[in-house]
């Protein structure tokens, strides 16, 4: 099973940074058994982007079902781990598709962060409530979807969050950086703004 994988904007972001970033992504929103994979996700549901285009090609939703079975066991941590350290990624985004669906699976995340020290990781997330409840080893990075059940708990002063423009020049007024194009511009590693602008597409 592949778990580690890229897509069009990681490989973009990629060359861009002479990194090697990688996604691991589950179903969006919910699995094909009908269990909520991204539990506080709200109007973002009616324009997420894994629910269309090359993500539902009949070859990836299995990936995603696959993933998300592993990603329940115990299996998960050491499999995850053995990828890692095969592919070597210097960055891996968690979830292009898919949430922090419990809290058992964000210690998981967490734990692996700590055995991979030298990667760097990171995720846009719906689950204001249930991250900001746990510790994040320095090498993990999150940031705040606006779309979600839960947004009236991001503080846009200090949490890094983002917001989504119909304009880039709407996005730079209001004082956002533009991660539309390059993925690691949303990070604390190559962005000190909290403010994270993605233009609607």
């Amino acid at each position: 099973m592949n778990l580690l994988t890229q897509n069009s904007k990681i490989k973009k972001t990629s060359k861009y940074f002479g990194v090697k970033l990688m996604n691991f992504g589950i179903p969006a929103y919910k699995s094909a058994s009908g269990k909520l994979t991204c539990p506080m996700a709200d109007e973002c549901v009616k324009f997420c982007y894994a629910k269309k285009g090359a993500y539902i090609w009949s070859n990836v939703q299995p990936a995603f079902e696959k993933r998300y079975e592993l990603s329940k066991t115990d299996e998960f941590i050491p499999t995850m781990n053995d990828e890692i350290r095969r592919k070597k990624p210097d960055f891996v985004r968690v979830h292009d598709s898919g949430d922090y669906y419990s809290r058992a699976y964000l210690n998981k995340w967490i734990q692996i962060a700590k055995d991979n020290p030298d990667v760097k990781f990171y995720s846009y997330t719906n689950m204001v409530q249930l991250t900001k409840e746990v510790q994040l080893p320095d090498n993990y990075d999150i940031i705040y979807s606006d779309s979600g059940k839960q947004k009236h708990l991001i503080n846009e002063k200090t949490d890094r969050h983002t917001r989504i423009f119909s304009s880039a020049s709407d996005l730079n007024s209001a004082g956002y950086i533009d991660s539309s194009e390059y993925d690691l511009k949303a990070t604390k590693w190559y962005n000190t703004n909290n403010k994270i602008g993605l233009i609607f597409h």
